[in-house]
């Protein structure tokens, strides 16, 4: 079966997001420090902006419980997560008050971070844009951090690992 051209709507919903599937994705995990604790989400929404000055951005979901709480966060971390933090990634889209258990500590700013992530970048708001049902957090990454390893990869609905080509 080729490729055809389709028209989004509210009819083709499903489609345009299986579409939107084909491009695979890392893994990682927002974390803010807010009231009630340290909280964390698992996204996918993540990508490099520009390297002079240092900008990231991400995109949470109007529709998550967790949106205000990232929405005003003035920093925060991205934990790119390696292909054996499966662990994490789940802990994160269910829970994310769910701190139990991992080695994580706050930077300068009260952010927790997540030890032994694949690569972290510790941000600060520097703009917000509409994204229709997301809105985009454009942060000045003031540290990073990363270690060698495999990507957790999110494709067509799915997590994996990563082989690069021979």
């Amino acid at each position: 079966m080729g490729a055809r051209d389709i028209t989004p709507s509210d009819m083709t919903a499903r489609e345009f997001r299986d579409a939107l599937g084909r491009y695979a994705t890392g893994v990682t995990v927002v974390t803010t420090s807010t009231p009630l604790g340290p909280l964390g989400i698992t996204a996918n929404s993540f990508a490099s902006v520009s390297l002079d000055p240092p900008l990231v951005l991400w995109s949470p979901a109007r529709a998550s419980r967790r949106f205000a709480a990232f929405a005003d966060a003035d920093h925060y971390a991205i934990h790119v997560l390696g292909a054996e933090q499966m662990d994490i990634c789940r802990r994160f889209s269910t829970d994310g008050l769910d701190f139990a258990g991992l080695d994580w500590a706050e930077n300068a700013q009260g952010v927790p971070l997540i030890s032994g992530c694949l690569a972290q970048f510790e941000c600060e708001r520097t703009a917000v844009h509409e994204g229709g049902d997301h809105l985009i957090v454009v942060g000045r990454v003031l540290a990073f951090a990363h270690r060698p390893g495999a990507p957790l990869v999110f494709s067509g609905g799915a997590y994996g690992g990563f082989t690069g080509a021979s």
